[in-house]
């Protein structure tokens, strides 16, 4: 599993399809990691883009680190990673906070965004939407050792098992996370998204709720559509053919009118 130095900081990321001409990083949630891509939705992708995936800070196998998880370091931390791999201009997808994420850096850095994809970003200053990340992540969990178990045919050991509840005690107990995401509340309503440059794909769950954050969304970003999943918050796990399809339209589309 591939582990680099990005600004003094050991990130794990994985890479597929890297001779593709057009580049997507994908940015999980809170307190999960990589895997809600690796499986179905990244491969998928894959036939047509180069897509990096990477573990946000002390999540999955990428350093931990007791602060630094409100949005501005974030963003400025997926710049370093960009900076790294040299990727001067990339599509961002990110899902829940990791939409945030990409919301964030597609303001804060319009040079290095083409199209921006948004999943099931919360509203940060809605507390029940914040408990849906909380709850969203014991289901995470669950999905991440089903996966594990069918793509690799072996059950997960109980020392994994183990190192992963680890890692989220951390998180909820040890870490600025969810102080941190308190302290962004009044990042929706204090964005200017006149200055998003990136033509913006919205994914929201039909029955999330989430749904209105999306809607909203979608009246604030002049250059948007809005495409609604059935589920809920998981949609990528509910339905991650669905979620890569969808992309990939929105992308190539995107690719053909630019080339055009």
């Amino acid at each position: 599993m591939p582990i680099i130095t990005v600004n003094n900081k050991q990130v794990h990321i994985q890479e597929l399809n890297k001779t593709a001409e057009q580049t997507v990083v994908l940015i999980h949630g809170m307190f999960s990691n990589l895997s809600i891509y690796y499986f179905n939705i990244a491969p998928i992708l894959a036939q047509h883009f180069h897509v990096v995936m990477y573990d946000l800070k002390s999540h999955g196998m990428s350093e931990r680190f007791l602060d630094g998880y409100d949005l501005d370091t974030m963003s400025s931390d997926l710049i370093c990673l960009m900076d790294t791999l040299q990727l001067k201009k990339v599509h961002l997808a990110g899902y829940s906070f990791g939409g945030l994420i990409a919301l964030k850096t597609a303001l804060q850095y319009p040079e290095r965004v083409n199209k921006l994809v948004v999943t099931e970003a919360p509203d940060p200053q809605d507390e029940k939407a914040r408990n849906i990340i909380d709850e969203y992540s014991k289901e995470f969990l669950e999905h991440y050792v089903a996966n594990f178990t069918d793509t690799t045919k072996v059950q997960m050991g109980k020392r994994q098992m183990e190192k992963n509840h680890r890692m989220y005690e951390f998180l909820f107990n040890q870490t600025s996370i969810k102080a941190d995401m308190i302290r962004e509340k009044d990042f929706l309503n204090e964005a200017d998204f006149n200055e998003l440059k990136a033509s913006t794909l919205l994914l929201y769950g039909a029955d999330s709720n989430c749904r209105p954050t999306g809607e909203w969304l979608q009246t604030q970003i002049g250059n948007s559509v809005l495409e609604l999943i059935p589920g809920d918050h998981n949609i990528p796990i509910q339905e991650p053919q669905m979620i890569a399809e969808t992309i990939t339209h929105f992308l190539s589309k995107i690719l053909t009118q630019n080339h055009g």
